[in-house]
């Protein structure tokens, strides 16, 4: 309620008066005033609305009476959200708002701010929310600001024709113009099956195509090349089970992993998949239940902690030298370096010690070394923790061309849905297997009743 400063200081002065031993004439007067003024402001009912807020944020009615410092920091996370929303502000600013939230939480926070009315300046490295909410794009680059129209997605896909346009030397002017007016109708066509139709589709169709050009982003090249195509059997995975501290992260998982398959791993506890993962590249145990790999395999894994990774402080080509596979005989200093340099490591980078690196440039290395081994099976563990949007988007379209199979697990909506072409969510009552995208997994009424059985709740959020 502390968001809403107007009506939280009229509250405090309120309960002063009424707390007053001596209380004055003038003090029923402007008792009066304040009564008036906070029903205006909604505050006889500001306690449920922000209960209701709390509630769509996740936060379970519980913990509504519990102090902020005994909470875990998921959910003061959401607290400070519905904080920041509560009082509709005029201007509404928010820095990573998804981190830490579930993929139902954001699906509401998109369909509440594509409803609000008034001024959203967000910071993401989500780009189905930047998407689903977004009407213009500032992007920051090279000290300056310069203003797009049109959610992230657009943005991109117009400074990457305007990219090639610029490099086709031999189209005419007017070519180049129709190509860029096409690719705008088409796009404010898409734009109406947003919350922020109406206001993203007028944008669109005042914009002058001379603010359309090139961006000056690099994005990493980040390419896997498997050193050997995939057998018929894959993975197969029977009846596995796992807990933390008693309790049940999942249970009875069964399914086979099929050449072409590319899965997306999803649990309402995200421990039940890194555990998952953990135990199926042989770094946990499980309680119960078998696996077996194809003979033809050949993986990589990112796990979602990879601390372990960089014990020791050595060069980034030192670093990455360690973990050349049997099968390469020639990696010499240009050969390492040239897997340093897709992920953007150039020149004198490659000697900087592994002690001094961000999260992203960790992500980056990590990156290199799975390039390095040459898989036919990847497996991912949140891969767009740290990393900016470019390796992001690079990322993620590899992932989509990739040839092997995927198994992956992530907070970014768009990279789940573009690349996966099957869900498996791993639940305490078992295994739910469906062949569709994530989209259509999550808009699936039939599935949520499944769920709701599976997880053994009366009602779920809708998504």
């Amino acid at each position: 309620m502390q968001g809403h400063e107007k009506l939280w200081g009229l509250i405090a002065e309120r309960e002063a008066i009424y707390n007053k031993s001596d209380f004055t004439e003038e003090d029923g007067l402007r008792a009066g005033e304040l009564e008036a003024d906070f029903g205006e402001m909604g505050g006889y009912t500001a306690e449920s609305d922000a209960g209701a807020l709390l509630h769509s944020l996740g936060v379970d009615e519980s913990a509504h009476q519990t102090l902020m410092k005994d909470v875990a920091g998921n959910i003061k996370v959401r607290v400070l959200l519905a904080q920041a929303l509560f009082g509709n502000p005029d201007i509404l600013l928010l820095d990573e708002p998804t981190n830490d939230l579930d993929v139902e939480t954001i699906s509401w926070l998109e369909n509440f701010l594509a409803d609000y009315e008034n001024v959203v300046i967000v910071v993401s490295h989500d780009r189905h929310f930047l998407d689903a909410v977004c009407t213009h794009v500032a992007d920051v680059d090279r000290q300056k600001i310069k203003i797009y129209t049109g959610n992230y997605s657009f943005w991109y896909e117009s400074s990457q024709l305007a990219a090639r346009q610029l490099g086709d030397k031999n189209k005419k002017m007017e070519d180049k113009r129709k190509e860029l007016l096409e690719f705008i109708a088409r796009f404010s066509a898409n734009a109406s099956k947003s919350r922020q139709a109406t206001s993203r589709k007028k944008a669109l169709e005042k914009l002058v195509i001379e603010d359309i050009g090139p961006s000056n982003r690099k994005y990493p090249g980040i390419i896997f090349k498997p050193e050997r195509d995939l057998g018929n059997q894959v993975l197969q995975v029977n009846k596995l089970s796992a807990s933390i501290d008693d309790k049940k992260l999942f249970h009875n998982i069964t399914f086979t992993v099929n050449k072409g398959d590319k899965i997306a791993l999803y649990g309402k506890d995200p421990r039940a998949v890194s555990s998952f993962l953990q135990i199926i590249t042989r770094n946990q145990n499980a309680e119960s239940g078998s696996f077996e790999w194809g003979q033809t395999v050949i993986k990589t894994y990112l796990p979602n902690n990879y601390d372990e990774f960089f014990q020791d402080d050595l060069e980034l080509i030192d670093w990455l030298g360690q973990y050349v596979p049997p099968s390469v005989t020639d990696a010499d200093e240009p050969f390492l370096r040239g897997y340093l340099g897709k992920m953007l490591f150039t020149g004198e980078d490659v000697k900087k010690k592994t002690g001094v690196l961000s999260g992203g440039e960790k992500m980056r290395c990590m990156i290199s070394r799975m390039m390095l081994q040459s898989p036919n099976v990847i497996l991912l563990d949140e891969p767009t923790n740290h990393l900016d949007l470019e390796s992001i988007q690079a990322f993620n379209e590899n992932m989509v061309d990739f040839k092997g199979a995927i198994l992956m697990s992530s907070h970014d909506h768009t990279f789940m849905q573009t690349v996966c072409n099957r869900v498996v969510e791993l639940t305490p009552s078992g295994t739910i297997d469906k062949l569709m995208n994530f989209d259509e997994y999550l808009e699936s009424e039939q599935i949520h009743e499944l769920r709701n059985q599976r997880y053994g709740v009366k009602e779920m959020s809708s998504v």
